[in-house]
């Protein structure tokens, strides 16, 4: 193997790794919850974390975890080596977040709070974000009363 082929598999291994690592954290989701989000089972998703491929992965399944799990595919292509135009860009700044937000995902990390309040935590969260959003009359109504 070359040696530009093996940088290229560390690179992707890395950035699959940190993807993973991210899931885990922010939305706790396992590595079945992101095989199913993503549609790219969790043999390849695991090779794709040893760079154990002989050839490039699929571009539509590349597509498809980073679109699953809410990151830009280019991102993707460029640890692959297969954006050779693109110039290394500076990371965007993230939009300010929300202060209670921040004081939930403090929480999260904080060895001091309890699992138990960790777990209600994300299924609330989870529950917020998942939840079916009401049709726009429906949410008008409910301003009108009053």
């Amino acid at each position: 193997m070359t040696e530009t082929a093996n940088a290229r598999k560390i690179a992707f291994a890395t950035f699959v790794r940190r993807a993973l690592e991210d899931a885990r954290a922010m939305r706790a989701w396992s590595g079945t919850e992101v095989s199913r989000r993503t549609g790219v089972s969790r043999q390849t998703i695991n090779r794709w974390v040893r760079g154990d491929w002989a050839s490039d992965p699929e571009a539509e399944r590349v597509v498809a975890f980073c679109e699953g799990l809410g990151l830009n595919p280019a991102a993707a292509f460029v640890a692959l080596g297969w954006d050779r135009a693109a110039a290394p860009r500076a990371t965007p700044t993230p939009p300010a977040m929300d202060p209670d937000v921040e004081a939930l995902l403090r929480r999260l990390v904080d060895p001091d709070v309890s699992d138990a309040e960790k777990f209600h935590i994300r299924e609330t969260i989870r529950y917020l974000a998942y939840r079916p959003t009401l049709p726009v009359e429906v949410r008008n109504k409910g301003k009108q009363a009053g």
